[in-house]
């Protein structure tokens, strides 16, 4: 019996508070059975959202020598999922890192983090999107939330909305530049401004998938990173892509839910601790749907 447990290179940013990034990824994917091995980018003492002060080690000049150990202990991957790169230097190495790293049989996946609500983050400026082209160049799939979508596609003023046909031409040209799959998150809905959307193309197949769910007027840092690694877990199990985007979908409204009916900071992120165990419940797919 092969006891073999999948692991996946997770090449994030650890905030000790806030449950964001290496935080939230660790406890999401082990709960989905998958041994995460961490590749920080940097350490913060919270996340950046709503805090009005945090510290900040960065550990671009550490990486490398990181990375070389990896490669002494022959470690091998199923994923490796890269998300918020602090620098065009971070991006090389993670680039370098892929083609070391990856091969046929693994699955090559990165959050583009860049900006949200048509903005880009305050700590990078526009030489951050043409080097982030090419990073996504070597994925197989890409995760980028609406604004980041729009920014790779080179525009400089993301819209509001999208209807169905703008979004295939989006998803087909962001496949383009590369990756075989595809994911918009956080997608306003063009006819009913209460829900919001999840787009996804399968190159592979040539499908187009839309997921759909309810909009709360409320922002929780880190739910990206959550969605991305059940996503992740999910493919590893064996799912289907729109499987795999329906759970993720599914668990991250169900999150926020259960985090909204409290009264505690919203920068803190979502009460993932309460949730988790939902992740290794019988899958109740009801929200996707062809685009």
């Amino acid at each position: 019996m092969n006891g073999k447990i999948k692991k996946v290179a997770a090449i994030h940013d650890l905030s000790g508070f806030g449950r964001s990034s290496l935080t939230a990824i660790i406890p999401t994917l082990s709960t989905m059975g998958v041994q995460v091995c961490p590749l920080p980018t940097a350490i913060l003492s919270n996340h950046t959202g709503g805090f009005e002060s945090y510290s900040y080690i960065d550990l671009t000049d550490s990486m490398s020598e990181y990375i070389d150990v990896w490669k002494k202990i022959n470690l091998d991957f199923e994923c490796i999922y890269s998300g918020f790169l602090g620098s065009t230097k971070q991006i090389e190495i993670v680039s370098d890192f892929i083609d070391y790293f990856g091969n046929e049989d693994n699955l090559i996946v990165v959050d583009p983090v860049m900006g949200d609500n048509g903005e880009l983050y305050s700590s990078f400026d526009t030489t951050i999107i043409s080097e982030m082209k090419k990073l996504i160049a070597k994925a197989d799939m890409i995760t980028p939330n609406f604004t980041e979508a729009a920014f790779l596609l080179g525009m400089d003023n993301p819209p509001k909305t999208i209807n169905d046909e703008t979004a295939r031409d989006w998803l087909l040209k962001l496949s383009d530049m590369g990756p075989k799959i595809v994911v918009i998150t956080s997608v306003p809905n063009a006819e009913k401004e209460e829900y919001t959307n999840v787009l996804a193309y399968d190159r592979k197949n040539n499908i187009f998938w839309k997921v759909g769910c309810r909009y709360i007027p409320a922002f929780y840092p880190g739910t990206g990173d959550i969605f991305t690694s059940v996503v992740i877990g999910s493919l590893l199990q064996g799912d289907s892509l729109p499987v795999a985007l329906d759970r993720a979908t599914q668990f991250i409204s169900q999150c926020i839910k259960a985090s909204y009916g409290f009264n505690y900071p919203k920068r803190e992120g979502v009460l993932l601790e309460k949730e988790l165990g939902i992740l290794n419940m019988p899958v109740l797919i009801s929200g996707y749907e062809m685009l």
